[in-house]
């Protein structure tokens, strides 16, 4: 039965909101106090239900919660017949934890989100030398493995024949598909766009880089669900307070209706419905500025941060790599342009794509003999001239001449951190493409107002190679940038940076950034990245607007002041009501009704101030 009325918590709560505004209306309508009084008699029976099953299993673990001290005024209430504070106590206490629960259920199905994208299969070398599919689960350290293109690498481990392209975004997060050759590692998770490859087993089942995102993600969860709220902290001494003042009075005095008296309008109305409001107002605000925030104890954290670290791709950068800087070399460059389209348009490739598009409208032409060159390129045939495009490797097989000028920017264009695309016609270099993440407009001086807002640190994690990270860092001004991180290496950073004290949010939109996202203190996901990420995290950038953090941020910061405001509100009220019915003869329980639930607009008024929040302009 227990279980039963707790699991329909927030239908009793409905139920006993409509009893109370069908009491309040007939009696101001129809002037009939027999509804009213039945109405509210029974929303209060309903209300208080959950509320007591509650406070006597806190009661079970020695805890005195909040819970105990509504239940004891309700009866209170109940003994005096004030059934309209019984009922309305019971209602808010109810709806306000509704509202809390509402935004904590996102996270809930992550760790099955993951589960489902671990490979299945595998094609295991058998000991005919035949390569046989079986179970991922039947794979041991040591075993060969074959992948094939579009297949899923099954295990971590070392390439040990071919060559080919792996999209290694569910693990470093990074764009660009990563060239792997003999002696190279590939993890578990990631995707061969194109060639043959054979592996060595090295790491499997949860072992791999995979299975240890998955374990870190529900480490990480766990540690989290044992915070407390605020609320509760306060409680423990503020409930037994007023329960041994109560109980004082009536010892001493043997006047029973005062002592119900005191319970009565020592009961926090306004202190139970006034953090829910501002937190509901808070995300309400957020949630039409575009900022996802789930619950009160995210705003809390995150009002208090010193620390934001920062995935790079997908977060500071957009994600999808585009044409940086070029050069071109002789003649008819108009022509070597439509042959580079001609040959890219056949590629799925990240960097055909970036390539056509910087290229625009153009004559195209049939291309034949098309070679794809493993680790280098593309070869073909367009309108009888012999096209090579790819790297300088490939250049180099094809024994394309660079000369001085073209050797200096390919040095330059490296340095600024681009994947190179050549373009030779027939033996001649004739175009030279730098191809990079680009940085997201106005993230720098959205950095620039999270460090007005009392930042103190911005740090970017990164799977992407040192020397890109370092140039994206010298270009916003971060405090600090490390790159070929893991999401393992990422995770473990935060957990030093937590255990050092620092209050981090950690700022990311792919699978591999789950772990550093759940473990982080607050975890921030880009809205466009994947549900993996979305759910771990505490806040979403909804249509992942970087621009909303600095208002998240400041947002937060408001929210968590108006809860303060909030709570000396209702704190003082209790404090000014008990003080008077003590030691004073003018108060009385009209007077202190009245006050009492002016407490309560007062809390509400303040807290719905957030909904019309807007970050100040700062001055950078």
């Amino acid at each position: 039965m227990q279980r039963h009325i707790l699991s329909n918590k927030n239908n009793i709560a409905l139920i006993s909101g409509i009893l109370i505004a069908v009491g309040f209306l007939s009696k101001w309508i129809m002037d009939n106090t027999d509804i009213f009084t039945s109405s509210l008699i029974i929303a209060s029976v309903l209300g208080v239900a959950p509320i007591a099953i509650q406070a006597y299993q806190a009661l079970k673990v020695k805890v005195v919660s909040i819970d105990v001290l509504v239940t004891i005024a309700v009866l209170g209430a109940f003994f005096i017949q004030n059934y309209e504070e019984s009922a309305i106590v019971t209602f808010l206490f109810l709806f306000g934890a509704y509202l809390e629960q509402r935004t904590l259920n996102k996270t809930r199905s992550a760790i099955k989100e993951l589960t489902e994208m671990v490979p299945e299969s595998a094609l295991k070398q058998m000991a005919d030398g035949k390569f046989e599919e079986v179970e991922v689960d039947e794979v041991d350290v040591g075993d060969v493995l074959l992948v094939k293109t579009g297949a899923k690498v099954p295990v971590d481990g070392t390439v040990l024949t071919g060559e080919g392209s792996i999209n290694e975004a569910s693990i470093t997060g990074e764009s660009l598909p990563v060239a792997k050759e003999k002696g190279s590692n590939v993890f578990a998770g990631t995707i061969l766009e194109n060639g043959t490859i054979q592996i060595v087993a090295d790491r499997v089942g949860e072992d791999t880089t995979f299975g240890r995102i998955i374990e870190l993600v529900e480490e990480a969860q766990e540690s989290k669900s044992e915070a407390e709220r605020f609320i509760d902290r306060f409680s423990k001494y503020y409930t037994p307070a007023v329960l041994v003042i109560s109980f004082i009075v009536w010892l001493f005095s043997r006047d029973v209706e005062l002592a119900i008296t005191i319970l009565v309008l020592g009961c926090p109305g306004a202190l139970v419905i006034g953090v829910p409001v501002s937190n509901v107002a808070g995300i309400g605000n957020g949630a039409r500025h575009g900022v996802l925030l789930k619950g009160s104890e995210v705003i809390r954290d995150f009002s208090r941060l010193d620390t934001i670290a920062f995935d790079k791709t997908g977060t500071l950068t957009m994600g999808n790599p585009s044409v940086t800087e070029k050069e071109f070399y002789g003649d008819n460059i108009d022509e070597a342009l439509g042959y580079l389209a001609s040959v890219e348009r056949e590629s799925e490739h990240p960097l055909a794509k970036a390539v056509l598009e910087e290229i625009g409208e153009t004559t195209f032409s049939p291309v034949e003999n098309t070679e794809v060159v493993k680790g280098g390129g593309i070869v073909a045939y367009v309108n009888g001239h012999r096209i090579a495009v790819g790297n300088v490797a490939l250049m180099e097989k094809e024994n394309v001449k660079l000369n001085e000028k073209a050797i200096a920017d390919v040095d330059r264009f490296e340095k600024n951190g681009n994947s190179l695309v050549l373009a030779a016609v027939d033996g001649e270099l004739k175009v030279m493409l730098g191809i990079r993440d680009q940085i997201r407009p106005g993230v720098k001086e959205d950095l620039l107002k999270l460090k007005k807002l009392g930042v103190k640190n911005l740090i970017m994690l990164s799977g992407d190679n040192q020397g890109t990270v370092d140039l994206v860092s010298r270009e916003l001004g971060l405090t600090e940038a490390h790159g070929n991180m893991l999401p393992e290496d990422k995770s473990a950073y935060i957990e030093k940076l937590i255990d050092e004290g620092q209050i981090v949010a950690f700022v990311g939109d792919g699978i591999n950034d789950s772990p550093s996202l759940a473990l982080a203190n607050i975890g921030i996901a880009m809205g466009s990245g994947t549900d993996v990420a979305i759910e771990t995290s505490d806040v979403v950038l909804m249509n992942s607007d970087f621009s909303r953090l600095p208002h998240a941020l400041g947002l937060a910061k408001a929210t968590a002041g108006n809860m303060k405001q909030n709570i000396f509100i209702a704190v003082g009220v209790v404090l000014v009501l008990l003080a008077s019915v003590l030691f004073s003869e003018w108060m009385n329980m009209s007077i202190g009704m009245l006050v009492h639930e002016g407490s309560i607009l007062a809390v509400i008024l303040n807290g719905m101030r957030l909904l019309r929040y807007k970050l100040r302009k700062v001055k950078i």
